[in-house]
């Protein structure tokens, strides 16, 4: 089962659109204004705003590319990409995917769960591992534009673990989105509690 849901995410990832290679050291300057939310080098101090420091360039720039048109809802972001070429979300994207993520601490209480889940899903709820998409220590694959999770912020994992399961994700109605639709209807709080917590200190 695993192995099949792995086989449809590579492939729905490996034949997406094609974007423009990007520029980390233009992208420093241009990602100026995403630092009052995501902080400068990409690890945001907010654990309501996600760190983008080491995540993928293609799921970056797919995410900007998601928020500018309209596909995904970000409050927060309402019309800061609206000017932004494809060759400058290309190289805010690198400059981002260039920087060195931090890591935060898991819950020494939720350890076990999380690590149980994360690595191995739940046979009897027919959940799949984490690892089969984001890697075994978190690092995603960036080729098939499957997020870094590693050091995320247990609260922003939570709240859009909590958000695919209300189908409230404010994302596109794609793959990748539906996938996580599915899964997310099979975690209880406890478990959503338990995987963010473990990502948190994941490294």
């Amino acid at each position: 089962m695993n192995k099949l849901i792995v086989s449809l995410l590579l492939t729905l990832g490996i034949t997406g659109v094609a974007h423009a290679a990007g520029d980390a050291t233009a992208g420093q300057a241009k990602a100026a204004v995403c630092g009052a939310c995501h902080g400068p080098d990409g690890n945001s101090p907010a654990p309501n705003f996600p760190k983008l420091a080491g995540q993928g360039e293609r799921y970056l720039t797919k995410q900007m590319h998601d928020i500018k048109d309209g596909k995904r809802t970000v409050l927060e972001m309402t019309g800061l990409l609206a000017n932004s070429s494809d060759q400058d979300m290309a190289d805010i994207a690198a400059y981002f995917a260039s920087q060195k993520g931090s890591v935060g601490a898991a819950d020494p209480k939720l350890v076990a769960r999380g690590e149980k889940l994360f690595r191995g899903g739940d046979l009897d709820k027919g959940l799949p591992a984490c690892i089969g998409c984001h890697s075994p220590n978190g690092a995603g694959i960036a080729a098939a534009g499957f997020p870094h999770l590693s050091g995320q912020h247990a609260q922003y994992i939570a709240k859009q673990l909590t958000d695919f399961r209300k189908e409230e994700a404010g994302r596109a109605n794609d793959g990748d989105a539906m996938t996580m639709r599915t899964i997310a209807r099979k975690l209880s709080d406890e478990d959503i509690a338990a995987i963010s917590s473990y990502i948190q200190g994941l490294h």
